[in-house]
């Protein structure tokens, strides 16, 4: 059966804090001690997914401060994605066609199959089509000549003017059908396209610099300990909790949704620096992370497409129930057979 969501102040934010208690109970330390180390990434990027299922089980999207700060999580996966290949890019040199369709297949797999399988167009698993179309513009990008690597700049210094080099691909008629809904509309491409078309950018020259600054021990996270002095530690915690009030701030004084979007894609990346910065400027804090958030994380990406077809219903727009009149036991038995 089918049902609408009902939004409520509690029915989205007691899960939300419920997730986090969980979390922080299953807090370890890390074996790394690296800015953005992997156990740290998916550990952001499971507790983004998860809150961002609650968000969109419990239809909170109606909420303009809440939606807003969704949008934040999900640029942040992009974010990361740019920052992740950007970085392995740089360190390997290796952007050749064998990783490129190694990484296509596993950012595509599931969703084809369900494209067949559930008779869904590809554009109905959004962000699965957002990724592909950046990953495909980071390697044709990377892959040019000179290739920009970590040792390339060690003979040419002047590679590192290539580093803000960006070329953006507008949506042609020959991929057309990758991209539109089955009323062969393509609005639906271009307004998921323009929230977050430059937070994979964003991320990407985030990595560089993050190198760039390890090169030249700019900062040492080659340890447990800080990546600054207390002074400059303080400084830039005070920045990073400016910024994220700051894009808070707008996100409750900003009435249309249209304007609020359209601000969104350019200063998205100061909330995402911000809460990096206080994420690991800390060496106790930077080399903790929670075993909990980390594992969802590790299928955050398979959790975000087939949420469409055990939780939600009618095309996002529904929830799926199993038991009428008990929202609680709806939930419990839905979330164990998706997870």
């Amino acid at each position: 059966m089918k049902e609408n969501k009902y939004y409520s102040e509690f029915s989205f934010w007691i899960p939300v804090g419920y997730v986090f208690i969980l979390g922080l109970f299953f807090t370890e330390d890390s074996r790394f001690t690296k800015v953005l180390n992997p156990d740290q990434t998916d550990e952001m990027k499971g507790w983004i997914i998860l809150v961002i299922l609650t968000y969109y089980l419990t239809g909170a999207d109606r909420v303009l401060p809440i939606h807003m700060h969704i949008r934040v999580l999900i640029s942040t996966l992009l974010f990361l994605m740019g920052y992740s290949n950007a970085s392995y890019i740089w360190q390997t040199g290796n952007c050749g066609i064998v990783k490129f369709f190694q990484v296509m297949f596993q950012t595509n797999f599931m969703t084809v199959i369900l494209c067949f399988c559930m008779n869904r167009p590809y554009q109905f698993y959004y962000f699965v089509p957002l990724m592909s179309f950046w990953i495909c513009m980071m390697y044709f990008v990377m892959s040019l000549p000179p290739q920009v690597t970590t040792q390339s700049v060690d003979g040419n210094v002047y590679h590192y003017l290539y580093l803000v080099f960006f070329e953006r691909i507008f949506v042609t008629r020959p991929w057309k059908a990758l991209f539109v809904t089955t009323d062969d509309d393509i609005h639906e491409w271009w307004y998921q396209w323009k929230l977050d078309r430059y937070t994979v950018v964003f991320g990407m020259i985030f990595a560089y610099f993050v190198h760039i600054a390890q090169k030249y021990n700019v900062f040492d996270d080659g340890n447990h300990g800080n990546l600054f002095s207390r002074k400059t530690l303080f400084t830039f915690s005070l920045l990073a909790l400016f910024g994220i009030g700051s894009y808070t701030t707008f996100s409750f004084f900003c009435k249309n949704k249209l304007n609020c979007d359209e601000i969104h894609s350019y200063i998205v990346f100061i909330p995402i620096i911000g809460y990096i910065i206080l994420r690991n400027i800390s060496g106790i804090i930077r080399t903790k992370y929670s075993t909990f958030f980390a594992w969802f994380g590790k299928i955050s990406l398979e959790l975000f497409i087939c949420q469409y077809h055990i939780w939600l219903a009618a095309d996002r727009h529904g929830v799926l129930v199993l038991l009428p009149g008990f929202p609680t036991a709806n939930m419990i038995i839905t979330s164990f057979i998706f997870i």
